[in-house]
């Protein structure tokens, strides 16, 4: 099959049916409404085989899954609903059996979250997936790094490490259905959390690169405040050690600054785990059960 061939096949009227879409895959650009009285939120990820997932013997559709929930989480990070999503896939050859696999792994995760297909590009070469994905949120109500105040509480969803622990547990062998490898293929983006938290949080990341550097990155934008973080208080996932959560994690998880009080009122509401690991203070740097920590040299960055 040629490109085109592919995107008639396999990726045209994927992902939600949205009536706000009028023109789709298939044309020169997307054409889509954004509703009155909201902002337009953009975000892109880029997943390049053998740098964020395995080049070999990654499930096709773990990886359609995979490309879309990162740029999801981004979204649940500012609080915004996602809507339409722009996807570039480079492909060393147009394996159909590949092809369906991947697709239906984007695409059941986009009707879940109200996502539709609108566009994008194919290309031959290595494998690399890009998708762009476009939301709205209520004007003034959406979330950034920066407002951390002095005295908030700083939550996280879910449990943190389980990326890299399930990394470590593919690379010793366990099947893609393993729980733990399952955390690391198919993370759940936490959008809905996120779209609550908004009416409530004061600043919000999402923990991709790793706790201590996305909290760095946080501080940073809020005018350089500090933290005190507890050990006892980090809830580690399944087959995950303390370093797996400080470090370079995958997992895709929110880490929200907001007072405590309101930290105690949306605990029933967010759909998921929610743990209070420490607080924002006004003394620069970072701190871990008392000791100053190298937040820096603890995040994933690339060139480095």
């Amino acid at each position: 099959m040629d490109e085109f061939a592919v995107i008639e096949r396999f990726f045209r009227g994927r992902g939600a049916a949205r009536s706000d879409v009028h023109v789709g895959v298939g044309d020169d650009a997307a054409i889509v409404s954004p509703a009155p009285g909201r902002e337009l939120v953009l975000t892109t990820d880029t997943l390049v085989a053998g740098r964020h997932f395995p080049a070999e013997g990654f499930p096709a559709h773990a990886l359609g899954h995979r490309a879309l929930a990162v740029n999801l989480s981004d979204m649940a990070a500012m609080g915004a609903a996602p809507a339409w999503a722009l996807m570039s896939l480079t492909l060393p050859e147009a394996d159909e059996t590949w092809l369906e696999a991947f697709a239906d792994g984007f695409s059941s995760l986009a009707e879940r979250l109200d996502v539709a297909l609108v566009g994008g590009n194919l290309a031959v070469g290595s494998l690399t997936v890009c998708v762009t994905l476009a939301g709205q949120g209520e004007r003034g109500h959406l979330l950034k790094r920066s407002g951390a105040r002095e005295g908030d509480a700083l939550y996280v969803t879910g449990r943190l490490g389980g990326g890299t622990a399930g990394l470590r547990a593919l690379r010793a062998g366990a099947p893609i259905d393993h729980p733990q490898v399952r955390t690391y293929a198919r993370p759940e983006p936490r959008v809905e959390a996120g779209r609550i938290l908004a009416r409530h949080a004061h600043a919000a990341i999402d923990v991709s690169d790793g706790l201590l550097g996305d909290l760095a990155k946080l501080l940073a934008a809020s005018g350089g405040l500090g933290a005190d973080l507890s050990s006892v208080a980090m809830p580690l996932a399944s087959g995950a050690k303390l370093e797996d959560a400080l470090g370079p994690s995958d997992d895709y998880e929110l880490l929200v600054s907001l007072p405590e009080a309101e930290g105690e009122q949306v605990a029933t509401q967010l759909g998921c785990e929610w743990h209070r690991i420490g607080c924002i203070t006004a003394g620069p740097g970072i701190r871990l059960d008392g000791e100053a920590v190298m937040a820096e040299s603890r995040g994933y960055r690339h060139f480095s």
